[in-house]
């Protein structure tokens, strides 16, 4: 049973112990010395975190990492308001609003058939507050802080909503044979040069249209990623402890020697599946 009372002590007892810290005086020298610009570093560190207790399905470190990334929402406020600005809970308050406000069919009286289509109100109800800030462009407000991979979503998104858009997964994979073929190219116009300007656009060009497939089959490419990076770190542990298991130096190893190791760690991966 939730205990809103109990709530509220706990958010400030955190709010205090914040305001503790950041105090002239006495507070901690590391605290102090901090500026929105110096824990933003942090701050997308605490989210990548939190990203990962979720993809390992650690739910007591997930409590600790959310923790984390509630300080950093404190820290942000702690600081605002001594300069004046807004505090917490300005902060709690504003997204309250912005919740209400983007769900009529909860506390309102509009209906919303299924959660395509409230995918779609909310879409169109950030648009309308956007078009109250007098945006020059529909790709305004894309965060240029994001995650490359996740912002060339959220900009071919943005496009998407005005008609600038492939009708099915046909028309970016088209585009991915294309830009493979250019990559191609560039490199053997290069010699294959490995840091070449043109070579980096095509790469560049290559990566965009791979995003595109992605969210055109309903795919974060950000996690896409991130589990292939984990089956890359799983299998070559794999070829470490197998050439470890057989006295063999890693750096001795042959190519040859180490794709077999790979070959069958991922077949092991395949008989796990079934």
């Amino acid at each position: 049973m939730v205990d809103p009372a109990q709530d509220a002590r706990s958010m400030e007892r955190l709010l205090s112990i914040m305001t503790r810290l950041r105090d002239p005086e006495s507070g901690c020298p590391w605290d102090i010395e901090q500026t929105f610009q110096s824990i933003v570093p942090h701050t997308i560190e605490e989210a990548y975190e939190v990203a990962d207790a979720v993809e390992h399905g650690n739910t007591g470190h997930l409590m600790e990492e959310l923790g984390d990334l509630l300080l950093q929402v404190v820290f942000y406020a702690q600081m605002a308001q001594e300069d004046g600005g807004f505090d917490f809970h300005d902060v709690v308050q504003a997204v309250s609003d912005k919740l209400v406000r983007r769900h009529p069919h909860v506390f309102g009286d509009r209906e919303v058939a299924d959660a395509e289509a409230q995918i779609e109100h909310w879409e169109n109800l950030k648009e309308a507050e956007r078009g109250e800030k007098a945006a020059e462009s529909v790709l305004d407000d894309v965060a240029g802080a994001l995650p490359a991979l996740t912002r060339a979503g959220k900009l071919q998104k943005r496009a998407a909503r005005v008609g600038f858009d492939w009708p099915d997964v046909g028309g970016p994979l088209a585009k991915i044979r294309e830009e493979t073929e250019e990559v191609r190219l560039s490199l053997a116009a290069n010699d294959n040069e490995d840091h070449s300007p043109e070579l980096d656009r095509e790469l560049g060009d290559l990566l965009f249209s791979v995003v595109n497939l992605a969210r055109k089959t309903d795919i974060d490419p950000e996690s896409a990623l991130r589990h292939a990076n984990e089956r890359f770190e799983h299998r070559f542990r794999q070829v470490e402890r197998g050439l470890a298991d057989a006295g063999r130096d890693l750096k001795a190893a042959s190519l040859e020697e180490m794709d077999g190791l790979w070959q069958a760690a991922k077949e092991r991966e395949k008989e796990d599946r079934s």
